[in-house]
């Protein structure tokens, strides 16, 4: 029972990490999701700043419980998706639409999700950030193909 407490606590933590190119989307995911309990992990300014640190970061607390998902925001959503996914423990997804949120959780699994904060909209990213959260892995013919991957 102690072990679906402490799932269900972390489900609700969400980190959210970025670079530059994605601070101003952060803040506004913070603002617009005010019911999400945010662990805010950087950066705090536009100022420049190497998108993996903020990667790492994110993984690190995610590894250590302190978070049950993330969000990473750099320019693209390329670099900063790359810079988690070498951390075993992560599946991290890169979306541009709702669609893409919610099939990496049904089909993929993912625990992270990766947008570009100067290619997506606030209010497509909002929506996504929404169904990423709210969408359950399918399991079945998936599971098999997910374990493939590694472990998560």
């Amino acid at each position: 029972m102690a072990n679906e407490e402490e799932r269900a606590r972390l489900e609700r933590i969400v980190a959210i990490a970025c670079d530059q190119g994605g601070f101003t989307l952060k803040e506004s995911l913070k603002v617009a999701l005010p019911d999400v309990k945010w662990l805010d992990l950087g950066t705090d300014s536009a100022a420049s700043v190497d998108y993996p640190d903020f990667a790492d970061k994110l993984a690190d607390a995610i590894k250590a419980g302190r978070a049950g998902c993330g969000i990473l925001i750099c320019g693209s959503g390329i670099g900063i998706s790359i810079a988690a996914n070498r951390h075993a423990h992560i599946r991290c997804a890169l979306a541009h639409d709702v669609t893409g949120a919610r099939l990496c959780r049904q089909h993929n699994n993912a625990n992270v999700l990766a947008m570009g904060g100067r290619m997506i909209g606030e209010a497509v990213a909002k929506e996504c950030v929404e169904v990423f959260l709210n969408t359950k892995f399918d399991g079945g013919r998936h599971q098999q193909r997910v374990d493939k991957l590694g472990s998560c």
